[in-house]
């Protein structure tokens, strides 16, 4: 499915609205479901621009690519970079890098990490942390068909 013909952003919802559960923290989160080789995940997702797109293009495949202890699998929604983009990930989260149109989801160190860091090959948007246990995906194998759904 082209997803980067999907630009609905009047905030309505539409076939892509996510339920809502709690995130890791405990707050209240629309939730949307990872399925990746067979692992499947629920994500929560935060209140960014990057996250509402993506929402409401729902639901998205692709295919699972491993860079070090990293999913990523392309998803032209475009979006821009946004204010808390960051360079170095936190275990359990999710994000996009908007120059590669790609989700990435680090479960520990990527080739270019140093140290005890997990760093991203460029600034990333934030928009979604993994509920469960992020490790699972080091199940995943390369080319395992992905998709987000609600």
């Amino acid at each position: 499915m082209p997803t980067n013909l999907i630009k609905r952003l009047d905030g309505t919802p539409g076939k892509g609205a996510a339920s809502v559960g709690l995130g890791r923290d405990g707050t209240k989160r629309r939730q949307i479901t990872l399925e990746a080789g067979g692992v499947v995940l629920k994500l929560a997702l935060y209140d960014t621009p990057t996250a509402a797109r993506i929402a409401q293009a729902l639901p998205l495949f692709g295919v699972c690519e491993p860079w070090g202890e990293c999913l990523h699998f392309r998803l032209p929604i475009g979006t821009g970079r946004e204010r808390g983009a960051r360079l170095n990930a936190q275990l359990g989260e999710v994000y996009y890098w908007m120059e590669e149109d790609r989700v990435l989801i680090p479960f520990g160190p990527t080739p270019i990490s140093r140290d005890t860091e997990i760093r991203l090959p460029r600034p990333c948007n934030p928009w979604a942390e993994v509920v469960g246990d992020v490790t699972r995906l080091r199940a995943v194998v390369p080319s395992a068909k992905v998709s987000l759904k609600v």
